[in-house]
């Protein structure tokens, strides 16, 4: 047995599979794979069709982990269709899907702590399945499970099996029309969000993310109710109390009124994978020493030989999944090694490994959120940027990080479209970021039954305060593209409020630039980002 076959390793394909000592499992997994799919009637066996596409199958093959208490680790077989031959316009047509956005699943949580709801977890068993295909598409029988006398026969596909191009569209809207009947309403400011009011006057919410879902009420009848329904419809698998979701760890003490979201677990993963895991640990996202810029062709010619053996790409994209879902301390240092992906060099790489020791060191910080009725859901923004920061075309940096009820739900940090042409503009461009981010978390938290008077940003700029409310010609702002100045409606309506706050105490300054230590401890104190 080779060492990619060692025990606990996932096969690549059906060879290696047959060639594992757990190969009765993954048989096992593959049988109840196709029971389902026959449960399903999920294809017709037919005469091969001439002059059709056929498409191949492919068995695939992952070692789920389990939760904790609820359940053990598992072998999973998956049966998927070779959806990269299906040709557009023949065998599929609109592909479109729509997920969760992180900052819903943050603020879902947020209330959940706020108000002590139940939040309960759900699973769609071959969630795929469940979608109808509009068109007719042929598949090969898959291996291991070929019918006796009819090899040379086909399946007829009737359901939208996964790997198809518009499988998860189908299963989208197949549920889409499922919730409508039921009398939930579907959010406008996020497709994946449903919304339904009880005749007591409370609220239920559900979150999709393809298969997983979670429920948030505060009767708990309700959310059984609404998972009898469920289950009625779809094959479902219910995991009972929220513990974990898209890799992130739900951690609850409802006596002290608190919730916990993190990803240690993920994060540790990411620094063995890098060979990092026994490295020195760092106490900030990036060093002060790091000046990135693009390398010249020169540099990049003298680095390729040692640049082609390094996981450049496949270390940032898993930095990047950790800034998306808990992690708003490194959201600068991530928009700065993501600069570099098509071309990078030795120093990019460097800190790229910098950010890896550093969650090496800070993999159990994780998002604290509390009871704070006192706040009344108020949604809070604080926005900062870095007039030309970026080395190479000298543009600058915005960043915003946004609570509801104090508890932080969005962050983001990025580069500004244009050159600005002073600090000025650049913070007046990261403020009009902030009140369109403001805007849809304040017309969100709306929908959810938590009406807001107005929404509050905190800029440290006094100058981009004045001209965010002055409407006044004025010959140093007259190229400032008309689109920005939306913000001085939205202020004038008092739909927004933009405040000042002093530089020290503005937790998005951590979102563009590099900071001293005791001021990069005070941010995460601040964005209640804090050890378990």
């Amino acid at each position: 047995m080779s060492a990619s076959l060692i025990s606990g390793e996932e096969p690549s394909d059906l060879n290696e599979a047959k060639r594992c000592k757990e190969w009765p499992l993954w048989k096992k997994a593959m049988q109840e794979e196709m029971d389902s799919l026959h449960k399903n009637q999920t294809w017709d066996i037919v005469k091969r069709p001439e002059k059709k596409r056929i498409v191949g199958s492919k068995w695939i093959f992952k070692l789920k982990p389990g939760i904790p208490g609820v359940e053990s680790a598992r072998f999973k077989a998956r049966l998927v269709a070779k959806g990269f031959s299906q040709v557009e316009g023949v065998d599929y047509h609109e592909v479109f899907s729509p997920v969760v956005k992180h900052t819903s699943i943050r603020i879902l949580l947020s209330l959940t702590a706020m108000f002590d709801l139940e939040l309960e977890q759900l699973d769609v068993k071959t969630a795929f399945l469940h979608g109808k295909l509009d068109e007719q598409i042929y598949m090969q029988q898959p291996e291991e499970f070929i019918a006796p006398g009819d090899e040379e026969k086909v399946c007829l596909l009737k359901k939208s099996l996964y790997g198809l191009k518009q499988s998860p569209r189908q299963w989208y809207l197949r549920f889409d029309l499922f919730m409508f009947n039921q009398g939930f309403i579907r959010s406008k400011f996020d497709s994946c969000v449903y919304i339904t009011k009880l005749k007591n006057g409370n609220y239920m919410y559900l979150l999709i993310y393809v298969d997983d879902m979670l429920i948030a009420c505060k009767d708990k009848f309700q959310i059984q109710k609404l998972k009898d329904q469920l289950s009625s419809e779809f094959d479902m698998k219910d995991l009972g109390p929220a513990s974990k979701i898209l890799g992130m760890n739900i951690e609850r003490d409802r006596d002290k009124g608190i919730l916990r979201l993190s990803q240690k677990s993920y994060l540790e993963k990411v620094a063995r994978s890098f060979g990092l895991d026994k490295a020195k640990a760092v106490s900030t996202p990036i060093g002060a020493q790091f000046k990135l810029m693009s390398l010249t062709e020169q540099e990049l010619d003298n680095q390729a030989k040692y640049m082609e053996k390094i996981p450049y790409s496949n270390c940032v994209g898993s930095l990047m999944y950790g800034m998306i879902s808990t992690r708003p301390d490194i959201a600068y240092g991530v928009s700065l090694v993501s600069r570099f992906m098509s071309k990078p060099g030795k120093t990019h790489w460097e800190a790229a490994k910098w950010l890896v020791r550093y969650i090496k060191g800070a993999s159990d910080l994780s998002l604290v959120y509390t009871s704070n009725q006192s706040s009344h859901c108020k949604v809070q923004g604080y926005c900062d940027s870095d007039y030309a920061g970026d080395l190479d075309k000298r543009r600058s940096l915005s960043g915003y990080v946004f609570t509801v009820g104090e508890n932080t739900v969005s962050w983001k940090a990025s580069l500004q479209h244009v050159v600005a042409l002073s600090t000025t503009e650049a913070e007046y461009i990261s403020l009009t970021e902030a009140v369109k981010e403001g805007l849809w978390l304040k017309c969100f938290m709306s929908e959810l039954g938590y009406d807001q008077d107005c929404a509050e940003i905190y800029c440290d700029s006094q100058s981009a305060i004045h001209l965010s409310k002055n409407t006044m010609y004025h010959e140093r702002t007259k190229h400032i593209d008309v689109r920005l100045h939306f913000i001085r409606d939205i202020i004038a309506e008092w739909v927004i409020k933009v405040k000042k706050i002093c530089t020290d105490v503005n937790p998005a300054d951590i979102l563009t630039k590099v900071v001293p230590i005791d001021k990069f401890r005070n941010a995460l104190d601040l964005l209640k980002l804090r050890k378990g």
